[in-house]
């Protein structure tokens, strides 16, 4: 991780720092959020910033969303009233913390505000063996496309390859393709001039430069419009890029680990995705299993995840019981890990007694698993009633009663808002459930949102 601290804090900055510097964190001072601006302009990028609420904190994040800079901050002082620290909050610190420094605040804050975690749990023996491909190609300069389905930790895998190579000590920038709108994505791979185009106030490096010498993650990159595709080839190709606004090429040596939910075959056949780009980033391809395909990991990975919030929540952490570990592998979890780490982080939550009871590990009753594939008894009435093997194996009548006089719209709506809930905001899982593009869900929650109607907030996507 690498933390960016803003400001003198009365003397506190080393031993803020150092603690940081402690849990594997790479550090950088700035004296003051203009000369932080001008670091992270020059692709000295940090993922989170812990900023003396003497400066302009407001300003700051005011900056960073303007230049789309995606940085969290992190508010800090010494002697901090209670009022300084509500209005840190307000102008958009994601936290408070108050110096001088405690050590495991200073790492849990900075762990939630990042939500970097790149524990491997790989106890099965199908991700065991994924994990020994992945050992064997780290080493490399091989391109490596990361497939699976959404929720399978395919971040967390490209950071695992990371680690394991010979550029484990410089940056590792990624990229979600799918979160960026069409027409600012170039900006963000390949930097831009100042003036370069209506809100370009200053010039700004690109993810390729930023992660030039270490790893750079195209996540989603199945997500990108062709026309960025035939730009991103060549700089693949050329191992040099042009930013907006320049005539100038900039070389630049990055490892591209790409990843993708979807089935990049079947997009090249439809037109969707180069094939040469296809082929440039597919040198080494490492498909990562579903949960339902690793049994033998969810109970693990669920005790880890149960540890984690508890901690996160300040409460002591639980056991899981026989039964629910029996009630967590007969569910077919269509968000894989993901989805299990928030339904984990709700039994933290809901939990009452010593050990995690069955009551606070709240499942949707319409996914059961058995063997090797899921087996859908029934929608619920949100998505229509209407199980996957077509209309005429209706599991519940009376909700396809309640959509007669409803407008496919209406119907539509209502699924895509429920399926979001479901998620808990989070679009690339809600979009691949739905069977859509994040773009295509992009583009219907805007049109949702224009009309007066409110959908759920959307989350970090890792």
């Amino acid at each position: 991780m690498r933390l960016m601290i803003v400001g003198q804090l009365e003397g506190y900055i080393s031993a803020a720092g150092k603690i940081a510097l402690q849990r594997g964190a790479k550090v950088m001072h700035c004296e003051d959020i203009e000369q932080a601006l001008g670091a992270l302009r020059n692709g000295k990028g940090a993922d989170v910033a812990m900023v003396d609420i003497k400066q302009k904190i407001g300003v700051f994040v005011d900056s960073l969303k303007n230049e789309r800079i995606h940085l969290p901050v992190v508010a800090c002082g010494v002697g901090t009233d209670a009022r300084s620290a509500v209005k840190a909050i307000q102008e958009g610190a994601k936290e408070y913390v108050p110096l001088p420094p405690d050590a495991e605040l200073i790492a849990a804050v900075l762990s939630a505000v990042t939500q970097e975690d790149n524990t491997m749990i790989a106890n099965d023996a199908v991700m065991q063996n994924v994990i020994k491909m992945a050992d064997k190609i780290a080493p490399s300069e091989a391109t490596v496309l990361i497939t699976g389905e959404s929720g399978t930790g395919k971040e967390v895998m490209s950071r695992y390859i990371h680690n394991h190579s010979k550029r484990k000590n410089a940056n590792f920038i990624a990229l979600n393709c799918a979160a960026i709108p069409e027409n600012l994505l170039e900006s963000e791979l390949f930097g831009h001039e100042k003036g370069s185009f209506t809100g370009a106030t200053s010039r700004r490096l690109g993810k390729f430069e930023e992660a030039s010498g270490g790893t750079l993650l195209l996540d989603e990159v199945s997500e990108m419009h062709p026309q960025l595709q035939a730009k991103l080839l060549r700089a693949i190709q050329e191992k040099e890029i042009t930013r907006i606004g320049s005539n100038d090429a900039v070389r630049v040596d990055v490892r591209i680990i790409a990843t993708s939910n979807r089935n990049l075959e079947d997009s090249v056949k439809k037109g969707e995705f180069r094939e040469d780009l296809y082929f440039r980033l597919n040198v080494v391809n490492i498909r990562l299993p579903s949960l339902r395909e690793r049994p033998n990991d969810i109970a693990p990975l669920s005790q880890f995840f149960a540890d984690k919030y508890a901690e996160a929540n300040g409460v002591a952490k639980k056991l899981l019981s026989e039964d629910i570990i029996e009630k967590l592998k007969s569910y077919s979890w269509r968000g894989n890990i993901r989805e299990l780490e928030n339904t984990m982080h709700r039994a933290i939550l809901m939990s009452m007694e010593d050990r995690i009871e069955p009551e606070a590990v709240i499942l949707p009753e319409s996914h059961t698993w058995s063997g090797s594939a899921p087996v859908v008894a029934n929608r619920a009435p949100n998505l229509a009633g209407v199980s996957s093997a077509g209309a005429h194996n209706v599991k519940n009548p009376g909700a396809v009663e309640n959509m007669i006089g409803r407008t496919i719209a209406d119907v539509e709506r209502e699924m895509i808002i429920s399926t979001l809930d479901h998620c808990l905001g989070n679009r690339t899982q809600a979009a691949n459930i739905l069977g859509i593009s994040i773009r295509t869900l992009r583009n219907k929650l805007n049109e949702y949102k224009e009309s007066g109607i409110e959908v759920p907030a959307a989350v970090a996507e890792r």
